[in-house]
């Protein structure tokens, strides 16, 4: 039975992530943020810790209580969406920092205090990107204040696998695809099931040549 923290399961991709590893029999730490996503993680079998990204100490805090487990799997999908649109518009002040915290801060500040639980367990890291954080892949200016945030995930992750890899930690950088969710929208390409299913066969197979990749949730490596 594995550890698997689960950084963002409210509803969505997180919350099918918490749903699928607690089917196995696995022991699964889930944070959330309205305790209605509270009451349903633990009716899944999930231990379920409040958790506001945009809190700096909350998450200083809780990276600090992870520090003494032995964590198999971490995933940091808490992520905001934040102004859409395709014009190139200054973002305003509340709008760039509750992205860039949410997407950036908070994951760049988790991996450090995650590292010695991910360490132990000689671990597997991921985060859930998005294909739109691409530079080389990038054809449209729809979202750039989100492109942006998850660029610079991506970047903090390729960062962490190079530190973390030699230690016997796998950092990996996934496109969960285009998902039907509250993010997503209802016309999306596939469900959070698939999703998801793609992703975990992904991190149950990965190995050191995963490391500091970009992954596809069908498998295919993205160009950062």
């Amino acid at each position: 039975m594995a550890t698997v923290l689960i950084v963002g399961a409210s509803r969505g991709i997180g919350m099918e992530f918490a749903r699928q590893y607690a089917a196995e029999g696995h022991r699964i730490i889930a944070t959330h943020r309205k305790p209605e996503a509270g009451e349903t993680l633990r009716a899944l079998g999930a231990k379920p810790i409040v958790l506001d990204m945009l809190d700096e100490g909350a998450v200083v805090e809780f990276g600090e209580t992870m520090a003494s487990e032995t964590i198999d799997i971490a995933i940091i999908n808490a992520g905001v969406a934040g102004p859409r649109g395709s014009a190139l518009r200054a973002p305003g002040g509340l709008d760039f920092d509750a992205v860039m915290h949410t997407n950036v801060r908070a994951p760049m500040q988790l991996i450090p205090a995650l590292s010695p639980a991910l360490i132990a367990g000689r671990g597997k890291l991921a985060v859930v990107s998005s294909k739109m954080g691409s530079v080389s892949l990038m054809t449209s200016t729809a979202s750039w204040l989100y492109r942006a945030s998850k660029a610079a995930l991506n970047s903090a992750l390729k960062a962490a696998s190079l530190e973390l890899g030699p230690q016997g930690v796998t950092c990996i950088a996934f496109h969960p695809g285009w998902v039907r969710t509250d993010m997503g929208g209802g016309s999306a390409d596939i469900d959070v099931q698939t999703s998801v299913s793609g992703m975990r066969r992904i991190l149950a197979a990965a190995n050191d040549s995963s490391n500091g990749k970009f992954i596809n949730y069908n498998g295919e490596q993205l160009s950062w």
